[in-house]
């Protein structure tokens, strides 16, 4: 198969944990024709094709220079087998019209993974409220009023942004917190952003869980994220310490009833948290924790993941 990876500029990759590296990676031990292309690379025609600036990809297996591209030709999606839609967050407007592009390329046949509708369809933090049975006590709003009612029921709560990532403006709010109105203020930039407030779940000390979910099955170990230090957040990207684990009977319970529908949806990757029993956050952008899965459990996470692709590319 010829696959197109969109994804953020080569050398910005860590490719010992990058989990886009360790999809190219299989993809090219199993033979198949690997394509770059960067996300301004998109571009819609006068006669309505997308096409793209793309690179023929070869892997050289070197840990410095890991690649090696041939010179850049135009390819209609069409061309392409498949293409991974890999491009990190932030998940702002240009993120949007990405996606714009990429489903007028569906509709003239492309085979896009996740698909652009779904990706632009579930908000990585508000898509957990159509599964209410898995979740925390959770407020979405821009209230200050609520948020105050809201704190004073639940004593101990936590206040993000929709569009954050990699746990960035996340605060905990205990119930003797002097600066609320401050943290709130600042969170919801004066009432102008709609915020999530959710329950502080005390079970974040054991780890914020990444499960990947492939084609709607569950990968079998999740990668359990546990803050460091006084630090509140699990995140990779503020210092969490990641830790293989099998998933837990609760674990399975909740990704078996949302992979499936996810999956008919078309995100045929998706990487969901889950802190103690409850779930916290549905990622379908870029998922990651391939590389360390894989390390720990011996568990091919890349393999599970090209075997559904080439499925989905057949």
């Amino acid at each position: 198969m010829d696959i197109a990876f969109i994804a953020d500029p080569l050398d910005s990759f860590k490719i010992y944990k990058d989990s886009t590296y360790a999809m190219m990676v299989e993809a090219d031990r199993r033979g198949h024709l690997l394509w770059s292309i960067e996300q301004h690379e998109l571009e819609w025609e006068q006669d309505g094709r997308v096409r793209a600036r793309a690179a023929r990809l070869h892997l050289t297996g070197a840990t410095g220079a890991w690649y090696r591209k041939e010179p850049v030709v135009w390819k209609t999606l069409t061309e392409f087998d498949v293409t991974v839609m890999r491009k990190d967050p932030p998940f702002d407007m240009e993120y949007v019209y990405t996606t714009y592009l990429l489903e007028l390329a569906e509709v003239q046949g492309a085979r896009v993974f996740n698909r652009a509708r779904a990706i632009r369809d579930h908000n990585e933090k508000l898509a957990i409220t159509e599964f209410p049975e898995f979740i925390a006590p959770t407020l979405v709003t821009r209230d200050a009023a609520r948020i105050r009612e809201f704190h004073a029921e639940h004593h101990d709560v936590i206040l993000k942004p929709l569009d954050g990532m990699g746990g960035s403006g996340v605060f905990r709010v205990r119930e003797d917190e002097f600066n609320f109105g401050a943290i709130m203020e600042s969170v919801s930039e004066n009432g102008a952003r709609t915020v999530m407030v959710q329950k502080f779940i005390p079970e974040i000390r054991d780890g914020d869980k990444r499960i990947l979910i492939i084609d709607g099955e569950p990968v079998p170990f999740s990668l359990a994220r546990i803050p460091q230090g006084k630090e509140i957040r699990g995140n990779l990207a503020v210092g969490g310490i990641g830790v293989a684990r099998p998933l837990s009977a609760r674990d399975l319970e909740i990704a078996r009833a949302v992979g499936p529908v996810l999956s008919e949806r078309g995100l045929l990757l998706v990487g969901i948290d889950i802190i103690g029993d409850y779930l916290t956050e549905i990622n379908v952008t870029s998922p990651t924790c391939f590389q360390e899965i894989t390390e720990q459990s011996g568990f091919h996470v890349a393999a599970m993941f090209l075997d559904a692709l080439e499925a989905a590319g057949a």
